[in-house]
């Protein structure tokens, strides 16, 4: 595909890739789905599904880091049209934020109303526990804060409005019913809080931990972020949450180190709660009063 690192997509690049797969499918997804890493078990609740490998698709980016299959998935959860994306781009691959967040747009023009997203992200709070799950009720967009966010550059009001409120991008009534849902599905100490993401790929270090606790920062990753503000910016309603796959390590006396096979560990251990969790909210997030 050549150097993505600069790559800026535009309105008529991402309408040729959604016209490619639309002649491919026979269903308009209603739901999309951005799977986390070591969380592509989640589209094992899409049935009849039809599956296209991100490398198949043209002018589409390739996922590059492990627990991301690299696969875009149509079919449904239930009776609700969804499309699922099994791996995510990040900014630390050397994509450009456009092109990580290109196939929030591609949902969009395929009829995608309401975006999933999920990840993997280590604890922050200090009560926080590997396993647990955090309904994204804010976030900090460190990146953004930056100058390096998705939205930079020229705006094509076809998407949408050149300044995006922030705000009020997470409904605190969607997090209350998935608390409610959580609860039933067997998930135990739903937590809520605050997302951060970073660049990565280095984890956080001790002063970085701390720094982010005096921030009121409940939990960080390296992705996410930039996909919710793209979401905002194009009208789509966005319900968000990470698996605490990581407990960040705060003290410099502590022998603890996070690695990537832990957070895959992590997140296969729990694929199968977080799969029944996700087909529950489903229809309840496919409803347009929402």
């Amino acid at each position: 595909m050549g150097d993505l690192s600069e790559k800026q997509y535009t309105f008529e690049e991402i309408e040729t890739i959604a016209k490619y797969l639309k002649n491919k499918i026979k269903i308009v997804p209603k739901v999309g789905i951005i799977c986390g890493s070591g969380l592509g078990s989640l589209g094992d609740a899409v049935t009849n599904a039809t599956k296209f490998d991100y490398k198949d698709i043209p002018n589409f980016p390739v996922s590059t880091v492990m627990g991301h299959a690299g696969r875009l998935l149509f079919g449904h959860i239930g009776s609700t049209p969804v499309v699922c994306m099994q791996g995510r781009f990040h900014f630390y691959e050397g994509y450009s934020l456009s092109a990580c967040t290109m196939p929030v747009r591609l949902m969009k023009l395929l009829g995608v109303t309401t975006l999933v997203v999920s990840n993997a992200a280590g604890g922050i709070n200090p009560s926080y526990r590997t396993g647990q799950i955090m309904l994204i009720k804010d976030q900090i967009n460190f990146l953004g804060l930056a100058g390096v966010n998705p939205l930079r550059g020229h705006n094509d009001e076809r998407f949408g409005d050149r300044f995006v409120a922030m705000n009020d991008v997470f409904d605190p009534e969607i997090n209350k019913l998935a608390k409610s849902v959580g609860e039933m599905t067997g998930l135990k100490e739903i937590q809520e809080g605050v997302y951060a993401s970073v660049g990565g790929p280095t984890y956080e270090t001790v002063a970085e931990v701390n720094l982010m606790r005096v921030l009121g920062v409940d939990a960080v990753g390296m992705s996410t972020v930039h996909e919710t503000v793209v979401a905002k910016h194009c009208g789509l309603k966005v319900f968000a949450f990470s698996l605490i796959t990581n407990e960040c390590v705060a003290s410099y006396s502590s022998k603890e180190t996070p690695d990537g096979e832990e957070v895959l560990q992590v997140a296969k251990e729990n694929e199968g709660k977080l799969k029944g969790f996700v087909e529950k909210m489903i229809p309840h997030l496919a409803k347009s009063e929402l």
